[in-house]
């Protein structure tokens, strides 16, 4: 089992910046690919960010390329999400998520999930 708990969640300007963080305990962090997943009321849970067990490798849906940069550190059993020039639409409840499998941007790959953090945009 991994425990996920995400914080850094906010509201915050269109234009502004935040950085989400999730918290992993339980087994081993490293040997997970670790995701960034978030939904919108009304809307469907969709890809945002993912990154392999040691960070050699990323990936970025198309809306957030260039603005949002994931990262982790292993001694620290922490994901992060840097989000810079923040949009609106970026508006929406945030969840990290764990998979044993390869690096992937659907949900139905990753076996564990935290709680989400929301994340508010104002125009």
């Amino acid at each position: 089992q991994v425990q996920l708990v995400e914080s850094g969640g906010g509201l915050v300007q269109a234009g502004g910046s935040l950085r989400l963080s999730c918290a992993a305990s339980g087994r081993i962090f490293s040997s997970y690919v670790m995701g960034w997943f978030r939904q919108a009321p009304g809307k469907e849970r969709e890809f945002v960010a993912a990154i392999t067990q040691r960070g050699g490798a990323t990936a970025y849906a198309d809306s957030v390329k260039g603005r949002f940069t994931i990262s982790r550190d292993n001694a620290k059993n922490t994901v992060y999400l840097q989000m810079n020039s923040l949009k609106p639409e970026d508006t929406a409840v945030y969840y990290c998520a764990a998979t044993s499998r390869g690096i992937s941007g659907r949900p139905n790959v990753y076996d564990y999930w935290g709680q989400g953090t929301q994340v508010t945009v104002s125009s």
